[in-house]
């Protein structure tokens, strides 16, 4: 990359960054229904159609957080180590994941964090985006595990998204009703043993 690309790049990436500051701030404090894409971008200092050229839906602005994170099981399956096990990966990194306060894992107290998770949990149009999300999540796994897409791999990929969603919603909840991240990792770090327990010996490995 020339120096001259290079700035173009880093100039670009603030700007990103500058206008999803702005974004989720906004949506924090008044809510996302209650703020407008022409509030955000003037927050950020850019035009309407400046935003719309990093972030094409006004959803993109709060969920390209979460999307960042789209494909990531497939990318640790592809990735493991010589003799490890795809599910012996998964769990490898999740629990990675919790002792990093990851919040992916909902095992992050910051109060910006929390009421992250909130908002996108209690906002429709970002709750169904979000949704939509598995089975991406699904169909990478799934290709990971099989490339020739087997209907076990794509019932395993399944499985697997759904428990590591679950394990990440019930440790929000612990933290929304007043657990402090450090005094439900504990508990947190059982629950996801035992659902790659039950995942191995109902996967096989």
């Amino acid at each position: 990359m020339t120096d001259q690309a290079g700035l173009r790049e880093r100039k670009r990436q603030r700007t990103h960054d500058a206008i999803s500051t702005a974004a989720v701030d906004l949506f924090l404090a008044r809510g996302f229904d209650a703020v407008s894409v022409a509030d955000v971008a003037a927050a950020a200092e850019v035009s309407k159609p400046t935003l719309f050229k990093y972030f094409p839906t006004k959803e993109d602005l709060v969920l390209h957080r979460i999307a960042d994170h789209l494909g990531e099981a497939g990318r640790v399956v592809a990735g493991r180590g010589p003799g490890e096990s795809p599910l012996a990966a998964l769990r490898r990194h999740f629990l990675d994941g919790l002792r990093r306060r990851d919040p992916v894992t909902g095992l992050n107290d910051h109060p910006q964090v929390l009421a992250y998770h909130r908002m996108v949990f209690e906002t429709p149009s970002l709750a169904t985006r979000v949704a939509s999300f598995a089975e991406a999540d699904e169909a990478a796994l799934a290709a990971a595990l099989d490339p020739r897409g087997g209907l076990r791999a794509r019932l395993a990929a399944g499985q697997i998204i759904v428990v590591q969603r679950i394990l990440a919603r019930d440790n929000w909840r612990r933290l929304v009703d007043g657990c402090t991240a450090d005094a439900a990792y504990r508990p947190a770090l059982a629950a996801a043993n035992r659902g790659f327990d039950l995942l191995e010996s109902g996967l096989g490995g």
